[in-house]
């Protein structure tokens, strides 16, 4: 077994960390017959209850269905090792825990219904794939995502179709915001010059 396992190597471990997480999250989901994904959504709920303030994390990992885990998954085993790469672990992880909390607040705050998956964390991804060689002008890719991921989400927002939109646009929104904070410095430096 040592012997297989030396071929491999775990490059990326927050994004294949969450993805595993997810992925356990996707199996409990279909023993449960959806019951667990609960814990992994965000919804308005009462404030006196603790549940609610996990949630606001939370909701990233649960899905709907394996089809719905894989399509957000495909784009994050994609994408996640580049950005990880470029950013490191610990701000890319911070990153996808910001634009969780953020999206699972502005849904309890506007939202109508549940919403759980990693959508956001695909489009935040997508957004920050644009700076990845990014130098003092803006890249052309970047101007492109803006133009066809958020005019066709803006055009999707009122659409009756049980998908958040307005996620696709917060985790694309963090994703610009994250690289150009991150042009210049780390995450974690950024978030300590606020904090003192």
């Amino acid at each position: 077994m040592n012997d297989i396992l030396k071929y491999f190597e775990y490059n990326a471990p927050v994004t294949l960390t969450f993805f595993l997480i997810s992925f356990g999250v996707l199996i409990l989901s279909w023993l449960t017959r959806g019951k667990s994904n609960y814990l992994f959504s965000s919804e308005k709920a009462s404030l006196l209850n603790p549940l609610t303030y996990i949630r606001f994390f939370t909701n990233i990992l649960g899905h709907k269905d394996f089809g719905h885990f894989s399509n957000n998954f495909l784009k994050i085993l994609l994408l996640g090792p580049m950005i990880e790469e470029k950013y490191g672990s610990i701000n890319l992880l911070i990153m996808i825990l910001i634009t969780a909390f953020i999206t699972g607040v502005i849904n309890f705050i506007i939202g109508k219904y549940r919403i759980l998956g990693a959508s956001n964390i695909v489009f935040m991804l997508i957004a920050l794939s644009a700076f990845v060689n990014m130098s003092d002008k803006i890249p052309l890719t970047l101007v492109f995502i803006i133009l066809f991921y958020f005019i066709d989400e803006v055009r999707q927002l009122f659409n009756k179709d049980g998908v958040s939109h307005y996620g696709h646009l917060i985790g694309a929104l963090c994703g610009v915001a994250f690289g150009f904070i991150c042009q210049n410095q780390s995450l974690i430096d950024f978030i300590m010059s606020y904090v003192k």
